[in-house]
């Protein structure tokens, strides 16, 4: 029987996809060996006219070619809903599990861990403008008023404080490289203790600096592209870069870092981002901070963490590690993650920290005397 050789199938799309997220996390791509079970799929890697396939998964980053493939493949056999459906059975919304959850942490010291943009602040096209609502931070002082609570965020950390303007959290900028305590309790005043706790990657700020300077040269030609610098890493932004740009800007990114082997690219959401090869992320500085806080080995901790990104990932891994506490991935729609639990926007992450805030009040309450 004929079949059409030049139809990219199914299990090849979902093949490549897995080979990609097994080389994201690294600047320098493997050469494109080529599976047994898809050596069989109607010759696909036999034909000359997919040689150019291969040139670009091992010539360009993931987030170009992944995203050009899932939108040239055929229509999926599943809706979008259905597939949603599915997937809120295993990771239910917080706030309609809200009972089961406190009823968890109860007798437990909860300690709150919070990204920043798309958690506390939607997601913008001018990260400069990703500013968290009143209500918001409103709701973020009561949280620190009752729990131990820390931003763990990609950007800058003196950039996110200007953001959050709450001096009563920890924070840790640059993915966990940059953090510092309280320099305020939140109900006893000033807090004496305010030296950064941590910066494991300090030798590496001249590089990330030089860096850079020169992704701003190199990067000028794509219109949109915006370089941020976090101070222990950096982003490209790409949001508000033409989609048909995407593959020239990352191999643009890839090019320079090929002079610094000392730094990694990732990928987060419509960003690319740049640190330093120690092995330190966001699932290390909630271990850090736990261990600051006492509770590196006590069963009296349930750790909350509430993410959108992939870099959050690190930290729903430790705490299904660690089995304590609940990961929360903030999301609109089905992705793969180890979170247990899910809220579609921050509008919902609001509203679960404020019913948090009212339960500790509740539950603190002394009943009056007869």
């Amino acid at each position: 029987m004929m079949t059409n050789q030049n139809v990219v199938t199914h299990e090849v799309i979902n093949t490549l996809i897995a080979m990609a997220a097994s080389i994201s996390n690294s600047t320098v791509l493997p050469s494109a060996t080529v599976p047994e079970s898809m050596a069989v799929l109607g010759g696909f890697w036999g034909l000359p006219h997919n040689k150019n396939l291969v040139k670009r998964l091992e010539g360009a980053k993931v987030s170009a070619w992944i995203d050009s493939m899932r939108a040239s493949s055929p229509t999926r056999a599943k809706s979008e809903s259905q597939e949603k459906r599915s997937w809120i059975l295993y990771h239910p919304s917080a706030l309609n599990t809200f009972e089961q959850i406190v009823y968890s942490a109860k007798g437990k010291q909860i300690v709150v861990f919070l990204d920043y943009d798309g958690t506390l602040s939607p997601i913008v096209a001018d990260p400069n403008k990703a500013f968290m609502t009143r209500k918001m931070r409103a709701t973020l002082k009561g949280i620190a008023r009752h729990f131990p609570t820390a931003i763990v965020t990609g950007r800058c950390r003196d950039k996110v404080y200007n953001f959050v303007k709450l001096a009563e959290l920890y924070y840790a900028g640059s993915h966990g490289m940059d953090i510092t305590g309280p320099t305020k309790s939140p109900k006893q005043g000033n807090n004496n203790n305010k030296a950064v706790l941590f910066q494991p990657a300090s030798q590496f700020l001249p590089m990330i600096d030089e860096v850079y300077k020169i992704l701003l040269e190199k990067t000028k030609t794509v219109p949109g592209a915006k370089v941020e610098n976090n101070k222990f890493c950096l982003s490209v932004h790409f949001r508000c870069v033409d989609e048909k740009s995407w593959a020239a800007l990352a191999e643009k990114v890839r090019l320079v870092l090929i002079e610094y082997p000392q730094l990694r690219l990732t990928q987060g959401r419509k960003v690319l981002e740049i640190r330093p090869t120690i092995k330190w992320d966001k699932g290390k500085a909630l271990e850090f901070l736990l261990e600051s806080l006492g509770y590196e080995n006590s069963n009296d901790v349930f750790p909350i963490y509430i993410g959108d990104d992939r870099t959050d990932e690190d930290a729903f891994r430790v705490l299904r590690s660690r089995g304590q506490g609940i990961g929360i991935l903030v999301s609109r729609v089905a992705k793969e993650t180890d979170a247990s639990y899910s809220l579609q926007d921050p509008s919902e992450v609001e509203q679960f920290l404020r019913r948090l805030v009212e339960w500790k009040r509740s539950s603190t309450v002394t009943p009056a005397s007869v």
